[in-house]
Parts: C-alpha cells; structure tokens; sequence
C-alpha cells in the first residue's frame, strides 16, 4: 500500500510538472508574440519629427512671363519726292545723329523747278512795282478831278492784283525750294541705322514702297508682355492696380528680365502701361515697362524672361512649401505644440514664394511646424521633435 500511494505521489507530481511546463511554453510563446508584434509596430506617441519655426518676414511677391523686347523708337525712312538715288551718305549698322543726311536723290528737275519760281516771283514784283506806281499817279490826278473814278478803281486793283500775284509766287517758291529741300534725305531721329533698303540707281518715290533704311532708337527700350485676368483680379484683391503710380505704396511695379546666357540683366524697368481690356481671343491683357539700355545689350525684337514685381507684404508668415499637405478638405499642416503634442491645423494659404509658401490664417509666427516625418502622423499624439537642418543653419 505505501508504494502504491508513493507511486501515485510520483505520477500527480509529474502532471503537474508537465502543466507548469506547457504554461511555461505558452506563456513564452506570448512574450514572444508580443514582442514581436511590439517591435513591427513601434507607438506613434514616440516618433522623431523634424520641426522648424515658421517664419515672419517681409515679403516679395512676384509674377514670371514672357515678354518681347522692343525699340523706344523705330523709324522708317522713306523718299518724299520721286527721283533717282544719286549717293547714300552713311555707313549701314552706325550711328547716326537727327537730320544727318542719309541720301541724295537726283535734284536736277527739282533745282528747275525752284529757278522757274524764282524767275515768276520776280516778274511778279515788276509788275507790282509799276502797278504801284501807277496807283500813285492816278490818285492826285483823282483828287485833282483830272481823272475819273473809273481808272482810279482799276488802278487800285491792278495794284492789288500784282500784290497778290506777288503772295502766290513767293508760296510756289517756297514750296518748290521744300520740294527740293526732300532729295536730301535725312534721319528723323537719332539712332542706329540698319543696311539699306535700296540700290544707288534706283528710281524711289513717296509711295509706301519706297523704304530706304530703318533707324532704331534703343537706349531705352520697352518690354511687353501679357498677363492673364486672373492675375489682374489678384492684383486687385491686394489694392494693387498694374500700370498706376500709387502715391500710397512706396514701391513701384518694376520688371527684372533675363538675358539669352541666363544672367539677369542688372537694370530694372518700371511699368507705365497696362491695357484697360482683355483681349477675348487670349484672354489676356497687355502690359508693357519701361528699361534703360545704355550699352545696347538688348536688341529689339529678342524674347526675354520677365519677372514683374507685383506686390510687396510687410511682416507675413511664410512656412516650406513641403511642410504643407492638400486634401479634400483643404491645405493643412503639423504644428507641435509645446507639450509635444501634434495638432493637424488647417491654413488659408497665399502666393508660392520659390519653394515656400505664405500663409494667410490659421497660423502664427514662431509655431513649430513638422516638416519631415509628418506622413504617418495623426492629430493628438505625442511626438520628439527635433530641430531640421534648414533650420538650424537660419
């Protein structure tokens, strides 16, 4: 009997040994699970976010085209009398001052012309002068009843007559000296002049064909470029009218272009004109600045990059462009609050600034906003944020 009850004894003890090994085993295959799945699945209440300040600063607001680039001036020269090009008195591509003379056409016929109402004039002097004194011995023969009304009258309008033959001789002579005056040609204004449009030989005249050469003035030249409707609604929204001179506002809309190597051109130019309505074909409006060009490195006609400055703010926030996300409900970003805790803050934003963005509400200067590692996080949880780069080198 007492080895039966200690052989019982034995086999209860090793049941329960074999119990608290499976526990054992399942409790350790738990651990492990659980582990296992605490390490797939770190807590989002401790993940490392970069943050930045967001930024108070002034602002420039600018708007990119393209634009052409034109002559202050582009002068067409042409013959105002027919004839034949005798000289041309320039070299083509120079410079050239107002009034220099360009061509000579043949005077010949001219000169004749001028010589004829030379000689007409003076015939008509003669006979003014004796009609004169004709009148003059007529009138005390009148007073003295020696002559009759009738010759003093046709005295007097013979006089009158030669007088006024004398006026309309002296205007054909005039007229023919400006006639010759135009076989010299000469420059309207002072510029550069381009080759010639005409042979010495040919046979010009006034006719709108008869173009001798072009003469550009490009010290200053004008830039013009389109703008769309809604960058003129933008403009407005901010109390900015493209083209005014607001007394108000102590910056101008001024034009920053770009040269063919890619530099900017270090002169900017101010716009004085914008076109009171838009073309319905394009939809946009013309606009067009001013520039000085004292060395002549912009040649007219060349396409240019334009940057127009259209408004300036004082004292706006501005964050990275890629700290912000857009949904469907709008653009939000991820502000730490200084308990550490993520808040997901919706924002009105502004116009892009290279690769920023400003914001109009919604956020404040100073406030941390999350900009890397912000793709996984929600509102309300805990975050270590950690100072970025860019912010650091600020």
């Amino acid at each position: 009997m007492v080895k039966r009850s200690i052989a019982l004894s034995l086999s209860k003890a090793a049941k329960i040994a074999i119990l608290c090994g499976v526990a054992a085993i399942i409790a350790g295959i738990v651990i492990a699970v659980c582990f296992k799945s605490s390490a797939s699945h770190p807590r989002e209440e401790g993940a490392i976010v970069s943050v930045e300040p967001a930024e108070v600063r002034d602002v420039n607001i600018y708007g990119e085209y393209v634009g052409r680039i034109r002559a202050q001036q582009f002068v067409e020269v042409r013959a105002r009398v027919e004839g034949y090009l005798q000289k041309m008195l320039f070299k083509e591509g120079s410079f050239i001052k107002k009034d220099q003379t360009l061509f000579i056409i043949d005077p010949t016929i001219y000169s004749a012309r001028v010589n004829k109402a030379a000689a007409q004039l003076n015939k008509a002097k003669a006979i003014a002068v004796k009609a004169k004194r004709d009148l003059d011995r007529i009138r005390p023969l009148y007073e003295a009843n020696a002559a009759s009304q009738l010759d003093l009258d046709n005295a007097v309008a013979a006089y009158e007559g030669a007088t006024a033959d004398v006026a309309v001789c002296q205007a054909d002579l005039t007229q023919a000296q400006l006639t010759l005056g135009y076989t010299a040609v000469k420059s309207p204004i002072s510029g550069y002049i381009s080759q010639r449009s005409a042979d010495i030989g040919t046979l010009v005249g006034p006719s709108a064909q008869s173009l001798l050469a072009t003469v550009v003035k490009s010290d200053t030249v004008r830039v013009d470029f389109s703008m769309t409707a809604l960058d003129y609604l933008r403009s407005k929204s901010r109390n900015v009218t493209i083209g005014e001179d607001d007394k108000e506002r102590d910056w101008k809309s001024t034009v920053t272009i770009t040269l063919a190597d890619g530099k900017e051109y270090p002169f900017k130019g101010v716009v004085d004109f914008a076109d009171p309505q838009v073309d319905p074909k394009t939809g946009t409006f013309s606009v067009r600045a001013e520039m000085p060009n004292p060395d002549h490195i912009l040649l007219p006609g060349e396409f240019t990059k334009v940057k127009l400055l259209m408004d300036v703010r004082d004292s706006v926030v501005v964050v990275p462009q890629k700290a912000l996300t857009v949904d469907k409900g709008g653009a939000f970003i991820f502000v730490v609050r200084p308990d550490s805790v993520v808040e997901k803050r919706f924002i009105e934003t502004g116009p892009e600034i290279g690769n920023e963005i400003l914001v109009e509400r919604g956020l404040a200067g100073g406030e941390n906003i999350v900009t890397e590692g912000f793709h996984k996080l929600r509102h309300g949880i805990k975050v270590t944020p950690v100072e970025s780069e860019a912010s650091a080198k600020k």
